[in-house]
């Protein structure tokens, strides 16, 4: 039950979300704005702490080994995805919306932080390696998926801008400032630990706000949706774990690799939905479901595998 004490403080900073949502000490704008700053601001900063002044402690072999689990996880989530929609006997119409709600999962608003509290900077850096396939897929195939029986041309929403961001910039530079022992003045060090600091509780307060807009009840009335929870939760992240122990000694990674699978659907799914003539309904609901669910799922699932 490692996961549990973690699970319940990310559970109370939602909390405060929520609060914050009914007392209307937020709103969208806000809510909006504290997005922007960690995805931009304190995230990148959360994954360059990970590699600023630290002492070797991960080899080239065990970074070799995070990105070909890395490559294999996606690549199976995808497999996956392709059955998903038939065994929920689904309309054609949702097939996009719940093959992406299947491969991407909230690792930077959820997973980093459920990472960094429970395995550490060396968690944290295997970590980062995550966020460049998902961003590389979600601007590539997501949006091919979500466009299934649309007629917008693909090629058109294409851009190496959207994959090369400032978060996976912010990986390449941990890793690089990792292997390389640059030293970093300590001003500039405590500057980009205050502002990784900002990751947990900002994120987690906006998944909150986001949640307390939610009807919860109805949430629970969609038993296909319902299913898709316990299969993309429970069944998909118990499996993979089970197979990844044939393979994977390093206990840290494989501990990372069950966090990233095993995170809610992520919030761009919904947005995805949005824009490119998916399920938006469906996809927020998802989001919504499988963060609530997830507070339990998680340290459950991870006392049975781990």
């Amino acid at each position: 039950m490692i996961l549990l004490p973690q699970m319940f403080m990310l559970f109370m900073l939602m909390t405060v979300g929520i609060i914050c949502r009914k007392t209307g000490l937020m709103d969208d704008r806000i809510s909006k704005g504290m997005s922007g700053i960690v995805v931009n601001i304190a995230s990148p900063a959360f994954i360059l702490s990970a590699g600023i002044n630290k002492d070797e402690v991960v080899t080239n072999r065990q970074l070799l080994a995070c990105v070909i689990a890395s490559v294999v996880i996606y690549l199976g989530l995808i497999l996956i995805s392709i059955f998903i929609p038939n065994i929920l006997r689904l309309k054609k119409n949702y097939f996009g919306t719940y093959r992406v709600m299947t491969i991407f999962s909230n690792i930077g608003f959820m997973g980093f932080p459920i990472v960094s509290a429970t395995y550490g900077d060396v968690g944290l850096l295997y970590a980062a390696f995550f966020q460049f396939p998902f961003n590389l897929l979600i601007y590539t195939y997501g949006i091919r998926a979500m466009r299934s029986g649309t007629d917008v041309d693909f090629d058109e929403s294409f851009s190496w801008k959207n994959i090369i961001n400032v978060g996976v910039i912010s990986v390449f530079v941990s890793l690089l400032l990792y292997m390389t022992h640059v030293h970093i003045p300590e001003p500039i060090e405590d500057v980009v630990s205050s502002l990784s600091g900002l990751t947990v509780p900002m994120s987690m307060m906006v998944i909150g706000y986001s949640l307390g807009g939610m009807k919860l009840k109805s949430l629970f009335e969609d038993y296909k949706l319902m299913i898709f929870s316990a299969l993309k939760l429970i069944v998909i992240p118990i499996i993979s774990v089970l197979l990844m122990k044939l393979f994977i000694k390093d206990q840290i990674l494989l501990g990372v690799c069950f966090v990233m699978i095993a995170t809610p659907v992520a919030s761009m799914s919904a947005m995805l939905a949005q824009y490119y003539g998916g399920d938006e309904e469906t996809a927020s609901r998802g989001v919504a479901l499988t963060t609530l669910l997830s507070v339990l799922t998680i340290p459950l699932v991870g006392a049975i595998c781990l």
